[in-house]
């Protein structure tokens, strides 16, 4: 198929988007009685792939009975949004909620459209029952620090002998709790002892209480034994992340995918005890969400969190991905730099985003799981495919930012916006000039 006659079947497949709920019932219908949603971000500091992929997850909780929301942050700070979510813990408001989430890309995370999103999904649950509430969770591994501190927290509180224990084990890591890159360069490279036998003599205690007091308590007081438990994971899978990061990327890339699948089945495992067949949705950047196998990144020996699950779960899993033509994002220039408003270059020639820009439908759902569909069996073609992450370099574009990819292969459904406008971070440093841009009313939930 030329690219004109490609251009006429997409146009002919691509359904409309007006930025209202009912330009999702096509995909709704495709995830059905599905388990997994997940849903990607061509960009971490996109305002349109979080303010579309929350109004696809609210009609996902209230019209298919998905239990929670998954996310790529670290578990002890999206623990805390889970507990004010359930009317519980300390936080008075939804913005207080969000306070652990501030390591860099605070943005990420603290911005506009997840700080309306949770105050949404609190009034959703006002009034449920705790096993009928939705859940608010992380899946990243980068706590090492926090992760310690809720372990011991949690120990303090239950058992204080073995809070004891938990300390002298973590008392390894004590010169290093503030800089855990440094602690990783040391230990990976002899300089330093390694602090991998504490974390895991500890986790395997606080397994062994877990298992001592699995069904006590009740849903409230296992969901935070639940939570402890999760928590020495992270500890340990973290010391071994920072142990290889000096490496090799795909060693570290691929325990950081492996760690975020494995909480999440725990997570489900754990959901599944109140006795509600438990449903999930994912919100991650796209490098992790769509099938690694699709991409370069398996030709270099990489996995990723969404070719993991699609393994596991198979059609029970839906992979849904966003793409962008142009427009402005938040991002930086150098990693750990303040939060920019950068413009997007418009995309290069021979890119899915080019293409898609080509149709002349500014912004589309487009369902890619039926391989009869001419539009479908056309774009089984590797293209290029762009990925902005928390640094945009739009001086080196196609190196930094583009990668080839088989869409079809990679994702289920794809959703165009093509211009887009950069996130609004909840702290705006100098470097994020509103400029010609109008924001939208700030967030509700404040």
């Amino acid at each position: 198929m030329d690219n004109e006659g490609l251009l006429v079947s997409i146009r002919g497949a691509a359904q409309a988007l007006k930025r209202a709920d009912a330009d999702y019932d096509p995909l709704l219908r495709m995830v059905g009685d599905a388990r997994f949603v997940l849903i990607g971000e061509a960009s971490h500091g996109t305002h349109e792939f979080y303010a579309e992929r929350a109004r696809i997850t609210r009609r996902l909780i209230t019209e298919l009975g998905f239990s929670a929301v998954a996310v790529e942050a670290d578990w002890p700070d999206a623990y805390r949004v889970n507990r004010y979510v359930h009317s519980l813990g300390s936080d008075a408001t939804a913005v207080d909620s969000l306070g652990g989430l501030e390591r860099f890309p605070s943005w990420m995370w603290r911005n506009a459209d997840v700080l309306d999103f949770v105050g949404w999904l609190r009034d959703h649950n006002d009034g449920k029952r705790p096993e009928e509430q939705v859940g608010f969770y992380g899946l990243d591994l980068y706590s090492l620090s926090g992760s310690i501190e809720a372990v011991l927290e949690y120990l303090d509180r239950v058992d204080p002998e073995a809070a004891k224990r938990a300390r002298y084990r973590y008392s390894c890591f004590d010169h290093y709790r503030e800089d855990t890159q440094a602690y990783g360069y040391a230990a990976g490279f002899g300089l330093t002892e390694s602090c991998e036998e504490g974390a895991i003599e500890q986790l395997r205690e606080v397994q062994r209480l877990a298992s001592e007091q699995a069904g006590r308590d009740g849903w409230v007081a296992g969901d935070e034994l639940f939570y402890a438990q999760q928590n020495a994971v992270v500890v340990k899978n973290a010391e071994e992340y920072y142990r290889t990061m000096f490496q090799g990327r795909a060693s570290s890339w691929n325990l950081r995918d492996r760690h975020m699948a494995d909480t999440l089945d725990a997570l489900v495992k754990n959901l599944d005890k109140t006795g509600r067949r438990s449903k999930v949705v994912v919100w991650a950047h796209n490098s992790h969400l769509g099938d690694a196998r699709a991409t370069y990144m398996g030709r270099m020996g990489e996995w990723n969190l969404g070719q993991l699950v699609r393994q596991k779960y198979g059609r029970e899993a839906v992979l849904v991905g966003f793409s962008t033509y142009s427009g402005s994002v938040t991002a930086v220039s150098d990693w750990g730099g303040a939060g920019e408003r950068k413009r997007v270059r418009p995309a290069l020639d021979g890119s899915y985003e080019k293409l898609f820009h080509q149709v002349g439908v500014p912004d589309f759902l487009l369902l890619l799981n039926d391989r009869s569909d001419p539009a479908v069996r056309g774009l089984r073609r590797e293209m290029l495919e762009r990925a902005i992450g928390v640094i945009y370099r739009p001086e080196t574009e196609r190196m930094s930012h583009y990668f080839e990819a088989v869409l079809p292969d990679q994702f289920d459904a794809i959703i165009h916006i093509d211009e887009t406008r950069a996130v609004e971070p909840l702290e705006r440093t100098v470097g994020w000039d509103v400029g010609d841009e109008v924001p939208e009313t700030f967030p509700t939930a404040v």
